[in-house]
């Protein structure tokens, strides 16, 4: 009985596996008109160009994980000082983080 359970279970494994078509991971870069709108381009000067994101979830992120970090740091009576300086610093480093990846 095992050994026909685990027979069963390798089939159901694989067959959705050799039935599934390879993807051509470039069609996703292009809409129904087929205009190209993926993350990298090249100009007609010949320089690659790169669709950059603008920082706004890195900031959050940062500023999230900064102000948490800050006021387990400063374990003073008043924690206010290192929420928010730890919030400011991790502001930052999460927007330029995020800016700096392309795609």
């Amino acid at each position: 009985m095992r050994k026909l359970i685990l027979c069963v279970l390798a089939v159901t494994v694989s067959v959705p596996l050799a039935a599934a078509k390879p993807r051509d991971d470039n069609s996703r870069y292009y809409d129904n008109d087929g205009y190209y709108s993926g993350p990298t381009w090249r100009g007609n000067d010949g320089r690659t160009y790169c669709r950059r994101r603008d920082g706004t979830t890195g900031l959050i992120v940062g500023a999230a994980a900064g102000a948490l970090i800050g006021r387990a740091v400063d374990g003073g009576r008043n924690r206010a000082a290192g929420t928010i300086i730890g919030g400011a610093v991790g502001a930052v480093v999460g927007r330029e983080v995020a800016r700096n990846r392309c795609n």
